[in-house]
């Protein structure tokens, strides 16, 4: 390991998420020691394990203090821990709430590898982590608030079709073209037009990229209880 290796754990709502994280930090050259889902799981994770840091993944389409119980918790039983909230940008309640129950960072939940890793390696060394678009979008909603918050979720709801949710929803499983065409019923020509409306519609590069906003914005959540 090098100098700036730092020992980690990763724990999301969404287990396909908190895999992905933890493989892209482990290429970098973090130690990952574990991996977990849901967020709850935080303290079960690290209660033998000597992390250095946490990332902790918040779901958008909740109330500002749901998933922070378990930083809190944290907080008070391994204060040494430095933990990194990843949530969604521009709402400045969840931001505030999030550094008020202990985060050293507060980082966005489909931001780039690069950014998560820089966020990793200030709160090691001390420093608050959180980027300068992230303070920006808090305070301009702070200002400037609107009389309805927009639903993000609902928003990106209303575009997809049913199939294209359908599809959402194996993609956010870790499915591949050939596993969704077989889990449906249908050609895989057919899947993959769906998996490209549904990156499309997200404003996604990649699937780990749409499973993201999906799960970040709460999408995923507002799905299942339909």
């Amino acid at each position: 390991m090098n100098e700036r290796s730092v020992r980690l754990v990763v724990v999301d709502d969404h287990r396909l998420m908190a895999e992905a994280l933890g493989t892209a930090l482990q290429q970098r050259g973090h130690r990952v020691l574990a991996v977990g889902a849901p967020s709850g799981a935080l303290g079960e994770l690290v209660a033998e394990r000597r992390p250095e840091v946490c990332l902790l993944g918040v779901a958008g389409g909740r109330a500002a203090e749901d998933g922070l119980e378990p930083l809190r918790l944290l907080r008070r039983e391994r204060p040494e821990i430095a933990v990194v909230v990843l949530g969604p940008a521009g709402e400045p309640a969840r931001v505030a709430a999030a550094f008020a129950a202990g985060a050293a960072g507060y980082v966005r939940g489909d931001e780039r590898i690069e950014v998560v890793d820089r966020a990793v390696s200030r709160v090691r060394a001390g420093e608050a982590a959180v980027a300068a678009e992230v303070l920006q979008q808090a305070f301009q909603q702070l200002l400037w608030p609107v009389a309805e918050p927009d639903d993000e979720a609902r928003a990106l709801l209303a575009l997809l079709t049913r199939r294209e949710v359908q599809v959402l929803t194996r993609i956010a499983e870790g499915e591949d073209t050939a596993a969704i065409a077989a889990g449906m019923g249908i050609a895989s020509s057919t899947a993959r037009t769906h998996v490209q409306r549904v990156l499309m519609k997200l404003n996604a590069r990649t699937r780990l990229e749409a499973a993201a906003v999906a799960a970040r914005t709460g999408l995923l959540d507002r799905i299942a209880l339909r």
